[in-house]
């Protein structure tokens, strides 16, 4: 596997992140993957995520948000996420002529589509987003999902049905409203860290393998105007 290059980026307001750019050979996309509220850029997940889509010819961007950086608990405010947003999609877009993609896991995936929302950025073919956090635990609503509907781009939601952070009636409903754009594919069992159990005669490694398959394939679609990867659920 090829090693990830270490870069930094100015995020806004003279604060430097940290990034990781996976570019394997013969990419088709760069996925620019933001990271969740409560870990970075170098998460388990997010390597296994990055690692995964470039033995799938996806090539990806991930970055620190300001706070992350800054080792604080506290998330940033939006101004200062949707500014390492731009931030890191500027800098893709300045390394690589590859279809672009943007979104990532909760938090990252929220404040990328919000970015997306408030003022289109350049070039993004399409979002994809690794747990949307549509409401905290046990306060099932969907307001912070409204914002999409100003998305003018193709979205893929990847959901486990046991995420306490997305009842998946009202995930249903958000991708519903949002029509053709907008692709939910289940993951039957999985939480919000996409953890199943093991009564369910699977194993997480099985489950992200397929979650992995199922983005390359999409974004491949998209970025080809191929069309969507359907609506669908892993079982």
């Amino acid at each position: 596997m090829d090693p990830a290059a270490t870069l930094k980026i100015e995020a806004g307001s003279g604060v430097a992140v940290s990034a990781l750019l996976r570019l394997p050979p013969g990419a088709q996309a760069i996925y620019v993957l933001a990271h969740g509220a409560g870990a970075g850029m170098t998460h388990p997940f997010m390597a296994a995520v990055a690692d995964g889509l470039a033995a799938r010819g996806i090539a990806t961007l991930r970055y620190q948000f300001p706070f992350m950086e800054q080792a604080s608990k506290r998330p940033d405010p939006p101004r200062i996420a949707h500014a390492a947003v731009r931030a890191a999609v500027a800098t893709a877009r300045g390394m690589t002529d590859l279809p672009l993609f943007i979104g990532g896991k909760s938090f990252g995936g929220r404040m990328s589509s919000q970015a997306q929302a408030e003022a289109p950025l350049d070039r993004v073919a399409g979002l994809v987003f690794l747990g949307f956090p549509l409401h905290p635990p046990k306060q099932p609503a969907s307001a912070r999902a409204d914002h999409l509907a100003q998305v003018e781009r193709p979205m893929l939601f990847l959901q486990g049905t046991r995420d306490e952070l997305a009842d998946l009636a009202l995930i249903t409903a958000v991708v519903d409203r949002l029509g053709a754009r907008a692709t939910l594919v289940t993951i039957v069992d999985a939480d919000h860290a996409f953890h199943v159990r093991a009564k369910s005669g699977r194993r997480d490694p099985e489950v992200l393998a397929e979650m992995l398959d199922t983005t390359a394939r999409w974004m491949t679609e998209v970025a080809t105007g191929a069309g969507d990867a359907g609506r669908t659920g892993l079982p």
